[in-house]
């Protein structure tokens, strides 16, 4: 049954990757207007009003997160593996050139001139920024022929001189040509702030008309940028002789891990604690407040290391954080060359169990400073260099002693903050469907999720883009009882089955990890979308505070895994 599952879910989506992948084949730039006929017709579910007249402000909302502020100013975009790549089509250390950034995605990328240069670590990253890009055009251009008009043009002009704010009939004036609700409207507003005026009067003078360079697409280049990422790395952590010492392999983030290991925010209290009750972000306050009369609710921890990315806005200075770590085994490669994709070494016999947040003590945590083992964590990459990084780590280290995921994924039955357990995943890169016995189950994170939801036995679809889904595809998944959407899952267990098998993956396939799996695997989802549900929500709201709980309860179920783990293998070790 699961082998009938269509590869992309229909034919309009596959008539658009062969589009964008045939017109990136040109030695030069292609305009981005010729993929917006096809990009239309294949009613993505995020994106299912792209024909129409008036805007959807939900899908420009989502697409301009996922890109640098600075593409308003953008005329081309290149797209390149690294600085050699680069330098070869004449565009010489782009590495000097303006880094820019985007708020909802991670990817190196350089602005100069009105070029954008965009780091790519996979073919998963075309397959996720073409929809965006084009996404955008589409909105924008929408939006700039609605506004264009010269009264319109003189009313934001006239605002813009007088360094004034819009007045309210001004601003009713607007929502009504671009027939907007009061609700889209206020999700403009939060999105440019009080850069909305100046970006309405750039939006009804200019035409959006971007172009798209593929630098190189070969195999060989996207391997060239793995293997520089890790050069990066192990020369970062050459003391700790990678290439020499079991790993568990973790993919999750870069703060959950560190604060429950360091204890540094729980350290910092006092500090934390005056921050949120004069600064108060997300009325953090308030629940802190409420939390202190329960001195041992675990959700105060949950809320000291959230507010800890607040207080580095104004405490920038990491270092004596930084240092706190070191002393405690861990070791932070924040920006490795080539990829995005942060790292941290922690060596679990330098680890201080003092420190630990409570929720990770278990008998015999002393025994670990006997552990030759190390935590290899790295910031989760997108799609399809997930299974790049693994197969790159797999042959670089000592030994895998486990692989461990923690990620983001859109649930069709569940809420937000809730957590997926899957032991089957199809992935639509090779068509496989992999059947795995996933370490986890209800019992070891419920402990940990006080406001949520966990599902295990669950069974997910690994898909090449979020904007390449619609409700025809996700309809088919859901009938076969596929009900958690990700993008990493399915090229990690590529990988691991590489690890296990004297051969590459295979292709359209039922692959059962089940039988030669020498190792743990733990693959943990939390939702951060529920596609079935109101769409506004998902595509114009972030997971912030509110995916804290769901984030350390995986992060705490992994920790405890590996340090029982850990610790079975010694007594083994030391038995013999």
């Amino acid at each position: 049954m699961d082998r009938a599952i269509p590869v992309a879910g229909s034919e309009e989506i596959d008539l658009y990757m062969r589009t964008y992948y045939s017109l990136l084949r040109s030695s030069g730039p292609i305009r981005v207007k010729a993929m917006e006929e096809t990009h239309g017709a294949m009613n993505s579910s995020l994106h299912s009003r792209a024909t129409e007249i008036y805007p959807d402000i939900g899908a420009f909302t989502y697409a301009y997160l996922r890109l640098p502020p600075i593409i308003v100013q953008t005329h081309e975009i290149i797209l390149g593996q690294s600085e050699e790549v680069f330098e070869r089509r004449g565009h010489t250390r782009v590495d000097r050139w303006e880094l820019t950034e985007a708020p909802a995605r991670r990817r190196k990328m350089f602005y100069k001139e009105g070029v954008l240069a965009a780091f790519i670590a996979s073919v998963s990253d075309i397959d996720d920024l073409i929809p965006i890009v084009v996404t955008f055009q589409i909105e924008w251009n929408k939006m700039h022929h609605l506004l264009k008009d010269p009264s319109i043009l003189e009313l934001l002009k006239s605002a813009i001189t007088e360094q004034q704010p819009l007045t309210d009939e001004s601003q009713r004036i607007i929502r009504e040509i671009l027939s907007l609700g009061e609700g889209q409207w206020e999700q403009l507003h939060r999105l440019f702030g009080s850069e909305l005026t100046g970006i309405l009067l750039r939006m009804a003078q200019q035409e959006m008309d971007l172009l798209i360079t593929l630098l190189a697409s070969s195999l060989t280049d996207y391997k060239r940028a793995t293997q520089g990422w890790w050069d990066t790395i192990a020369t970062h952590a050459d003391g700790v002789f990678l290439r020499y010492r079991p790993v568990y392999f973790v993919s999750s983030n870069m703060h959950s891990i560190v604060n429950l290991l360091s204890g540094y925010a729980r350290e910092q209290e006092s500090k934390l604690a005056a921050f949120l009750k004069e600064h108060n972000p997300e009325t953090l306050w308030d629940d802190y407040a409420r939390l202190m009369a329960e001195e041992q609710h675990p959700q105060r921890y949950n809320l000291l290391y959230y507010a800890l990315k607040y207080y580095r806005q104004i405490e920038p200075d990491i270092t004596p954080q930084r240092t706190w770590e070191s002393q405690g085994g861990i070791q932070q490669i924040e920006n490795p060359l080539y990829l995005d994709v942060a790292a941290q070494v922690i060596e679990l016999n330098r680890l201080v169990p003092d420190r630990f947040d409570s929720r990770l003590q278990i008998d015999g945590l002393e025994r670990l400073q006997r552990s030759n083992a190390l935590i290899f964590n790295v910031d989760y990459p997108l799609g399809m260099a997930a299974y790049q990084l693994l197969s790159q780590v797999t042959s670089s280290v000592g030994a895998i002693r486990g692989v461990y995921i923690i990620g983001k994924a859109a649930t069709l039955n569940g809420r937000v903050g809730d957590v997926m357990i899957p032991n089957v995943i199809y992935d639509e890169h090779s068509q496989n469907t992999f059947l795995f016995r996933n370490v986890f189950t209800a019992s070891q994170l419920s402990p940990y999720l006080l406001s949520n939801t966990v599902f295990d036995n669950q069974k997910a679809v690994t898909v090449r883009g979020t904007l390449l889904q619609n409700r025809e595809f996700m309809g088919l998944f859901y009938k076969e009882g596929y009900t958690d959407i990700e993008m990493e899952g399915g090229p990690y267990l590529s990988a691991v089955y590489e690890n296990i098998y004297p051969k590459r993956y295979p292709v359209n396939e039922i692959v059962n990890l089940f039988i030669n799996a020498r190792y743990d695997i733990g693959i943990l989802h939390y939702a951060s979308d529920t596609p079935y549900s109101k769409r506004q929500a998902l595509l114009s709201e972030s997971l912030s505070y509110r995916g804290v709980d769901a984030t350390y309860a995986c992060s705490i179920a992994v920790l405890r895994r590996i340090f029982e783990m850990e610790l079975a293998h010694m007594g083994r070790v030391g038995s013999e």
